[in-house]
């Protein structure tokens, strides 16, 4: 298949055959949303494949961010990262919030802790720091600067599916984590999401702040969204459960690959698993080191997509850079010297359950041939 295009990332879907049966047992319950039999069954089976005590499903991996931040009432100013998809930073905004950019660690891509300090400020709330990658962040320190200052910690776990140290979940850590089932997601929902807390009555406000405000038939407790999973990717999500442990080997499996190809190229840098980490393997991102490769990151981006191989430059540009942002102080350029070199280097491999040993040897091949 001389046209045929190798993506980053690759859905995992279940069966067909499997999914029907499903399907026809909604059709017949004619409960199509609103907490139905399979939205309870998801948030039961994602609590117990995820080590975490409550679990709230949302239709998508954005709405958890927004909510996160209103039901611990974050106001004034959040710190967090350059280095992420929009939708982080995006949240703060929506919520009338300050973002509050700090430089990220080289060697994790997360938010470097020894600059959260000197960004707080009387207006300071809450740290908001991205597991980039899958890759934990360093979550002892960030809350002991939390708890020194009084700020609450909220987790973007969106690439952190599954995710522990040490034999425990990452989604145990602050006050509140969030996970995206988006279809490029580790696994998924097709669309969809999920926030983690770590008690009852937050619990119970997720779910009141996700269903308009509703604490009963004529009880509205506050301004709340419409945020709500549906019954057909909630099935949907209990199907793919039962096989993305499988699916996460498989990118173990890629990932090793990788790494041994490519851990000797001059110039082309890959990030080595953690010890103590159960990783999920959720990108592949190398670093290229224009003066070393003798190639610049763009260069081989693009000589990729001649060869229909679509790796992706993620995250550039950096959040900081888009005009929303970019004329707040913190986004100076100078203040994020090293999101801005990873920025400029990084490029995603193609990494999912079902690349193929050829579509390996092409990658490889165009990485080593340059």
């Amino acid at each position: 298949m001389e046209n045929k295009v190798i993506t980053v990332t690759s859905p995992l879907l279940p069966s067909l055959d499997d999914f029907l049966p499903y399907m026809q047992d909604i059709w017949d319950r004619k409960w199509l949303t609103n907490n139905g039999y399979y939205h309870q069954e998801l948030e039961k089976s994602l609590c117990e494949y995820l080590k975490v005590p409550y679990i709230s499903l949302f239709t998508n991996g954005t709405l958890p961010l927004i909510c996160a931040l209103q039901a611990l009432r974050i106001t004034g100013e959040v710190i967090t990262t350059p280095y992420s998809f929009v939708a982080t930073t995006h949240s703060l905004w929506w919520n009338g919030i300050k973002p509050v950019f700090v430089d990220i660690d080289p060697m994790t891509c997360n938010i470097d802790p020894d600059k959260i300090e000197a960004a707080i400020t009387p207006k300071t709330t809450a740290i908001m720091a991205v597991h980039v990658y899958g890759k934990p962040c360093d979550m002892e320190r960030i809350q002991a600067i939390a708890d020194k200052y009084g700020l609450k910690v909220i987790y973007d776990a969106a690439h952190a599916f599954g995710v522990e140290v040490n034999g425990k979940s990452i989604l145990e850590a602050g006050d509140i984590s969030t996970l995206s089932f988006h279809a490029t997601k580790v696994y998924n929902t097709i669309e969809g999401g999920a926030l983690v807390c770590h008690d009852e009555n937050t619990k119970k406000r997720i779910d009141y702040l996700k269903n308009f405000g509703f604490a009963g038939e004529t009880t509205i407790i506050a301004p709340g969204i419409n945020g709500k999973m549906d019954e057909v990717r909630a099935a949907y999500g209990l199907l793919n459960l039962k096989q993305v442990s499988a699916a996460i080997e498989s990118r173990h499996q890629v990932a090793v690959r990788y790494r041994e190809a490519l851990r000797e190229i001059p110039g082309i840098h890959v990030m080595e698993d953690m010890l103590g980490v159960r990783h999920n393997y959720s990108y592949f991102p190398i670093f290229v080191d224009a003066e070393r490769y003798g190639m610049s990151r763009d260069e081989l981006y693009f000589k990729m997509k001649e060869s229909n191989v679509l790796g992706r430059r993620y995250f550039y540009p950096l959040i900081s850079e888009f005009s929303t942002y970019r004329g707040l102080e913190s986004a100076k350029p100078e203040y994020l010297p090293v999101a801005h070199k990873v920025a400029d280097s990084v490029i995603c491999l193609p990494m999912h359950h079902a690349l193929s040993p050829d579509d390996m040897n092409l990658i490889l091949s165009i990485i080593k041939n340059k």
